[in-house]
Parts: C-alpha cells; sequence; structure tokens
C-alpha cells in the first residue's frame, strides 16, 4: 500500500523553527511532484509549497506561496528515499494550520494523487 506520513509539527513561538518531514512508502516508480498544503481552523486548504522533480537532466523546481516566501523551504531528499521536507523559519502566528504533504506519483497504484493524515502546526506565544 502507497502512502504518505508526515511528522515534525508541533507549538512553537513566533519568530521560531519548525522543520516538517513526508515520507512516501510503498512500491513507487516515480514522483513527479511532492507539495505541502495548509488548512487553517475554519478556512479552506492551500498550497503552501511544491517541489517538481526535473529528471536525470534537470534540477528540481520549487514554487511558494507568497505569504511563506522567503520564510519556508521546500526540499527533497535523494529520489531513492521519496522524502521531502519543509523548513519554516521565523513563524508567524499566522501559519498556524493542519500541514499536509501531498505527491503526484506513479506507484503499484497506478498513477494517483496522495495525501498524508497532517499535522498540527501553531504558532503562539
Amino acid at each position: 500500500q502507497v502512502r504518505l506520513v508526515e511528522s515534525g509539527g508541533g507549538l512553537v513561538q513566533p519568530g521560531g523553527s519548525l522543520r516538517l518531514s513526508c515520507a512516501a512508502s510503498g512500491m513507487i516508480f516515480m514522483v513527479y511532484t511532492m507539495d505541502w498544503y495548509r488548512q487553517p481552523l475554519g478556512k479552506q486548504r492551500e498550497l503552501v509549497a511544491q517541489i517538481n522533480s526535473g529528471g536525470m537532466h534537470s534540477g528540481d523546481t520549487t514554487t511558494y506561496a507568497d505569504s511563506v516566501r522567503g520564510r519556508f523551504t521546500i526540499s527533497r531528499a535523494n529520489a531513492a528515499e521519496n522524502k521531502v521536507y519543509l523548513q519554516m523559519n521565523s513563524l508567524k502566528p499566522e501559519d498556524t494550520a493542519v500541514y499536509y504533504c501531498h505527491a503526484h506519483m506513479r506507484s503499484v497504484e497506478g498513477v494517483k494523487e496522495y495525501w498524508g493524515q497532517g499535522t498540527q502546526v501553531t504558532v503562539s506565544s
């Protein structure tokens, strides 16, 4: 069974940092994109950061929501691990949300989109 598992959420003071991790497990043949979304309480889920696989001859490309650009960094471990990180610095109370890992992959289950279970990030003094 293919699945995504997040870790690294928690409570942090404004200005602090957290690093989220997302690991994809199962028989995966290709990862096309891996993203982080977040959903504040009572609001819609929004894309925070995305990393696109550039393949052997191109580097990965990244995109960020305007609200996090310059503070958050998405990165991948080596391709064999199918793992992505979200380094969050200079956190603000408005970053408080459930953060979800999302991936578009080709696996033994076909080409599908997957979601993790979510991890809570709370920024508060």
